[in-house]
């Protein structure tokens, strides 16, 4: 449990009017019919109203929404902040979210003896396997029964879910003089840079030759597929059943939404959002948004 005083200094907040003292035990939608007295939630501006329907608790919300109903609801505490979603997540990462352990290793981890890595800072779970001439960045955690395929290069602050091939042989064949199909030998590797998350069930493949490459804080969501070769830009999302094909080249800021599919060697441009279940088959631009089979762009609203 804890006191409101400890959530105004973790926001840096300046107020007199909060009781510094009143006692927080969990985190609740406002929405819940269990949301009372030791219940913190956030609301967004276009929930406010739904303020007027608690008869207890204490909400962050932005100062525009703290101006116009601090008057009306007088049985709820509501904290002021810039960006209420924000200040919330902190506040769940510092005093409710379980805390990874770190320096952890389970014994059923298979850890080749040329992965370079700190024993003190990783957390891997069980049945893990890190194959040879990978390298492991400080604070990686890799989750239950997870591949890294030999010398994949894994930056700091990384989380790997469950489930996982990462660097992996893609799919790539050449026909031979029969007119065979022979699998083209795979000698790159993967690299994902530092801050980079994946979720669970995701396969990135790697490169034929060079890297498959996920730079800073790029995000992949369960259920991905990322292909051989493929380059993704920093601080992009790539969401659940999304299929991103080999050698695809996606900028920074780049959102591409749930069952989504791109279709190989195509350039997404930064700042551009993929629509649900999209197929892409032409080069996406700049700051521009496609949608449906196949994608067309879209005017932002």
């Amino acid at each position: 449990m804890i006191v409101l005083s400890q959530i105004v200094e973790l926001l840096n907040l300046q107020t007199s009017t909060l009781n510094s003292t009143q006692e927080i035990s969990h985190v609740r939608s406002i929405t819940d019919a269990d949301f009372d007295q030791k219940s913190l939630g956030w609301c967004s501006d276009k929930n406010a109203e739904l303020l007027t329907t608690l008869n207890e608790g204490i909400v962050i919300v932005s100062f525009e929404t703290y101006n116009q109903f601090q008057n009306q609801v007088h049985q709820i505490s509501l904290i002021p902040v810039e960006k209420p979603r924000s200040a919330f997540l902190q506040v769940l990462r510092e005093f409710f979210a379980e805390k990874p352990q770190v320096g952890f290793i389970h014994p059923s981890a298979i850890i080749d003896s040329s992965v370079i890595f700190n024993h003190n800072t990783v957390n891997i779970a069980a049945n893990v396997v890190v194959e040879k001439e990978c390298i492991l960045g400080n604070h990686v955690s890799i989750g239950a029964n997870t591949v890294i395929k030999s010398r994949t290069i894994i930056g700091d602050n990384c989380s790997i879910g469950s489930n996982n091939t990462i660097g992996g042989v893609g799919f790539g064949y050449e026909l031979n003089d029969e007119n065979e199909y022979e699998l083209m030998p795979h000698i790159g590797n993967v690299v994902l840079k530092n801050g980079v998350e994946i979720g669970n069930n995701v396969c990135i493949d790697r490169a034929v030759m060079g890297s498959t490459l996920l730079e800073e804080n790029v995000k992949v969501d369960n259920l991905v597929h990322i292909a051989h070769g493929v380059k993704i830009g920093k601080n992009s999302l790539i969401i659940a059943n999304a299929m991103i094909a080999g050698s695809v080249e996606i900028g920074k800021n780049v959102w591409v939404s749930p069952s989504a599919s791109v279709r190989q060697k195509l350039i997404i441009e930064d700042n551009s959002l993929i629509g649900l279940g999209s197929v892409v088959v032409k080069n996406v631009s700049a700051n521009s948004v496609v949608a449906g089979n196949p994608a067309k762009p879209f005017e932002k609203k």
